[in-house]
């Protein structure tokens, strides 16, 4: 814990930067929370492809606007694309205060998800890409490692209190909460005056465009190989599944609210302790962390398969438990290899990219959730879970063999330097 606490005291700018990350991030989930209830009861007896266009009004317009975010991100102040991302968001946020006042408005809701998720598409490759800038080299495990915490406690406990906070005074409240957490990002942001950084190799004049960031890639395939950390991961996204979990299976509170609000905090607390537990076998190299992402691959299969045979609540929690640990560490160390690899000048493409990839898994598996859900319907949502399992295996098969590979590459490299 020492380590973090020095951590943001000696970086006042990144410290900064996380406080923003905080505050918006907890009125995200009590948004979240609502959102999905909503949607839910205001589709009655389609839940399932109700759930899953709002699932991919979040995520769909992220992966479509990735190469031109990133593109803006190496072009332009990255700090003021942050502080305007947040100011746009608030006002986007504010305008569900329409949405929610009956089942009539569920098209305005999808709309202005749309929205706000296309300007979240600057703001995430922005974020990671100014991090770098804030802290220095030997820092960026744990300034990574507290983000992704952040993350992860702003879920367990937006999630929960977003739950009761709706039960007890309604949904307005936690809307108006999101709304005004976005303004308060943008003022915190403000300050920062990010470091420039400059590589030997790096050629001022480089091309900035997305094309040169995907040849980069093609020159430095160990590098695009961790751009299937975070998209690998995510060919068993959890979102919808959870969505019917609670309100269909598992009900607790008005509108499944306060069971999803718990099953979302147990997903927080797992990717809470994942990066902490995984740490201590961290040295810092890209090696040992892509030998670390691939026993997180496996723990996923396993967590797909404690979820297809949960027959009770506290069952469910343990799979979601262990899912979160597994996404949270292959996320926070994906980043951070990539934060170690890739030059200053490609990181908001690159970032873009990694984005892509995640935005494109998660929308190949929230279809066939939402599929599934409605052909088979909810009550066979454990044999689903089973099946995203099965899935779940490519991609861990295929890490391991690009693991090996890469290894056996660089292991005469690293005899000739010791000769």
């Amino acid at each position: 814990m020492n380590r973090y606490l020095d951590l943001l005291r000696q970086n006042p700018g990144f410290t900064r930067l996380w406080l923003s990350q905080v505050i918006s991030m907890m009125g995200d989930w009590f948004n979240t929370v609502v959102m999905f209830a909503l949607v839910a009861a205001y589709s009655p007896g389609r839940e399932g492809v109700a759930i899953s266009l709002f699932v991919l009004a979040r995520v769909v317009p992220p992966m479509l606007i990735s190469p031109i975010a990133g593109v803006l991100v190496d072009r332009f102040n990255r700090k003021h694309l942050l502080i305007w991302s947040n100011v746009l968001r608030a006002f986007v946020v504010a305008g569900l205060l329409i949405a929610i006042q009956g089942a009539e408005w569920l098209w305005l809701i999808y709309v202005l998800t749309i929205v706000q998720f296309t300007i979240s598409s600057v703001f995430e490759p922005g974020q990671s890409a100014l991090i770098p800038s804030l802290v220095d080299p030997q820092d960026l495990i744990p300034a990574n490692t507290l983000v992704n915490i952040t993350w992860s406690s702003m879920l367990a406990l937006g999630a929960v209190i977003g739950g009761v906070v709706a039960t007890l005074f309604g949904t307005n409240i936690a809307i108006i909460f999101d709304a005004l957490s976005f303004v308060l990002a943008a003022w915190l942001i403000l300050p920062l005056s990010p470091r420039p950084i400059e590589k030997p190799h790096e050629d001022h004049q480089h091309d900035t465009s997305f094309q040169e960031g995907v040849r980069y890639l093609r020159r430095n395939p160990q590098t695009a190989m961790l751009l299937l950390g975070k998209a690998g991961i995510s060919l068993g996204n959890v979102d919808t599944l959870l969505a019917i979990y609670a309100t269909q299976v598992f009900v607790f509170g008005e509108g499944g609210q306060f069971g999803l609000g718990i099953m979302y905090s147990v997903f927080g607390l797992g990717a809470i302790v994942g990066p902490l537990i995984f740490n201590r076998f961290n040295d810092g190299s890209i090696k040992v962390m892509r030998r670390l992402m691939l026993v997180a691959f496996v723990g996923t299969v396993i967590a797909w398969l404690t979820l297809s045979s949960a027959f009770t609540f506290v069952l469910l929690c343990i799979g979601l438990f262990i899912r979160a640990i597994c996404g949270s560490v292959t996320w926070t160390y994906s980043t951070i290899a990539l934060q170690k690899s890739v030059p200053n000048a490609y990181l908001g493409r690159v970032f873009s990219l990694d984005m892509a990839g995640f935005y494109l898994a998660t929308v190949i598996s929230t279809l066939a959730h939402g599929y599934f859900i409605d052909v088979v319907g909810s009550d066979s949502v454990r044999l689903i879970a089973l099946g995203t399992g099965v899935v779940a295996l490519a991609p861990a098969i295929l890490w391991a063999v690009l693991v090996r590979r890469f290894e056996q590459q660089e292991q005469p490299l690293a005899n000739s330097v010791d000769v």
